[in-house]
Formats: C-alpha cells, sequence, structure tokens
C-alpha cells in the first residue's frame, strides 16, 4: 500500500487528482494517460505503482477504481508521437485525460517532473510520484492496463508482432519481427528500432480470420 505521508496529507495531496503515463518506452502504439480521484473512503487493496504489481493484480485494482474513482483516461497516437516528440505526447495524453474526468480539478499531482502547458489548473509534479501518493498510483494503474488492451486489441490485426506479450516494447521478439516484417501502421517511424524499417507490406499483413 501506499504509505500515508503525513507530508503529503497536510498538503492535501492525497486528494488531489493524480496523473501518469504508460507507453514512453514501447516502439508500437500509443502513449495512454489517466487522471484519477479517489473518494477519501476508498479502499483499494493493493493500491501501488503499476510496476511494483503483477499483470493480474493490476487488473483487480483497476476492475475496483473503475468502481470508486473519477478517472480520465488520454491518448495520443503514434503520428503524434513522431510528429510533437514523446515528452510533448504524453503531456498532450496528461491533458486529455484531465478534461476526459468531467469536472475542473482543484490541483493537479504528477507523477516525473514536467508540468501540463496549458492547463489552466494548479499543478505539482513529484519526481516517483506513483510510490508516494495514492491518486498518482491509481492513474499509473488506471493507464497501464488501458494500453496493455490496446495492445492485446492490435494483436488480433498484427499477430507477427507478438504485440500482446511484449506491448510494444523493444524485446528481442519484437525487434525480429520488426526485421522479418517491417513496420506496421502503429508503429513509432521516429524512435530508434523502427527508423528506417520498411512498412510492412500487404502480402504480410496476416490478419486473423473473422
Amino acid at each position: 500500500m501506499i504509505p500515508k505521508h503525513a507530508k503529503l496529507l497536510a498538503e492535501g495531496l492525497q486528494g488531489a487528482v493524480g496523473i501518469d503515463e504508460a507507453g514512453r518506452g514501447p516502439l508500437a502504439g500509443p502513449v495512454v494517460a489517466a487522471a484519477v480521484c479517489l473518494p477519501l473512503t476508498a479502499r483499494v487493496a493493493g493500491l501501488q505503482d503499476s510496476k511494483q504489481l503483477s499483470a493480474k493484480r493490476r487488473e483487480r485494482c483497476y476492475d475496483q477504481l473503475i468502481k470508486e474513482a473519477w478517472i480520465g483516461v488520454g491518448y495520443c497516437g503514434p503520428a503524434e508521437i513522431d510528429r510533437y516528440n514523446i515528452l510533448q505526447a504524453s503531456l498532450m495524453a496528461m491533458h486529455r485525460a484531465v478534461k476526459k474526468l468531467g469536472f475542473t480539478p482543484e490541483l493537479c499531482v504528477i507523477d516525473g517532473c514536467h508540468t501540463i502547458a496549458g492547463l489552466d489548473v494548479p499543478q505539482r509534479t513529484i519526481v516517483k510520484g506513483d510510490q508516494l501518493c495514492s491518486n498518482i498510483a491509481a492513474a499509473s494503474i488506471i493507464a497501464k492496463v488501458t494500453r496493455d488492451r490496446e495492445m492485446i486489441a492490435w494483436d488480433q490485426h498484427f499477430p507477427q508482432y507478438g504485440f500482446a506479450q511484449h506491448k510494444g516494447y523493444p524485446t528481442k521478439q519484437h525487434r525480429r519481427a520488426l526485421e522479418a516484417w517491417g513496420a506496421c501502421c502503429i508503429h513509432r517511424r521516429s524512435f530508434i528500432g523502427v527508423e528506417g524499417v520498411s512498412p510492412v507490406r500487404e502480402i504480410r499483413h496476416n490478419r486473423p480470420n473473422p
């Protein structure tokens, strides 16, 4: 569980909207951000940084959060990532997540060290915030599970890459698939490992049978 640090509680950060993203490092797929505010009465078993949880525990936390929290989710796709760079795309996805909340937060606490441009809301950045603030930890879980599910869905269209297993990250399996098949429409063309790789040919586009 996230420790209830007296300093964070005193500053009101446990009740602020937490923001985090998933998917900065992959070679394919979107970057996904979540903005989450948990009611003070919420009790989500095992809530902590998504990277510290197994896939099964993340899914359980996700299901609880969907029932109890106010949640907004934002995306930036591969074309925007290539156009703006991954940092700017991540911040854009965060901006969109806040706008999807359905209300204007009094304060946003953001994992990392970058504030969100164009967001007319007070902001506070916290390095390793997903280990310190419950709402940021909750946002990390929502973003991670949402993105993982999206990549599993893409695996149905492009099974040759193994997206369901590696979620677009630069594993040996993924790099070998890129060498064999080329890059598909959800690959980030500006990333090292994809840049210069030929587009996938239609003849090699193995869609599953309907």
